[in-house]
């Protein structure tokens, strides 16, 4: 079998997977709600902002950890929101674990 063949099929299976559906599901429904759909957008520019500070070697300041740590706390509290995350937590893990997997496959040509 053709490796494009079996990259193709894997990414139709994750497109069928629950966790890419529910995901997505929860993205439409965040989506109709602008209120919900700021929040989500506020604490994804904090996020980020956080891991720029990580990966740049940086200590996040105690603003930008407390900022996180608010904005989180305020979207757990909603159903929708926190359900959102909760998908969106399950769909990275399982884009991870295929990452792992992959990585691991070739992890003797890194070296």
């Amino acid at each position: 079998m053709n490796v494009y063949d079996t990259v193709n099929r894997l990414a139709k299976e994750i497109k069928e997977s629950e966790e890419y559906l529910e995901y997505k599901k929860m993205k439409e429904i965040i989506k109709e709600i602008p209120e919900l759909k700021q929040k989500l957008d506020d604490f994804e520019k904090a996020r980020y902002e956080t891991q720029i500070s990580t990966m740049k070697g940086e200590e996040p300041t105690k603003e930008q950890v407390e900022n996180l740590q608010k904005i989180y706390l305020e979207l757990i509290q909603n159903d929708k929101t926190k359900k959102y995350l909760d998908t969106e937590l399950k769909f990275n893990t399982m884009l991870s674990d295929i990452n792992k997997i992959l990585g691991e496959a070739v992890q003797d040509l890194i070296q």
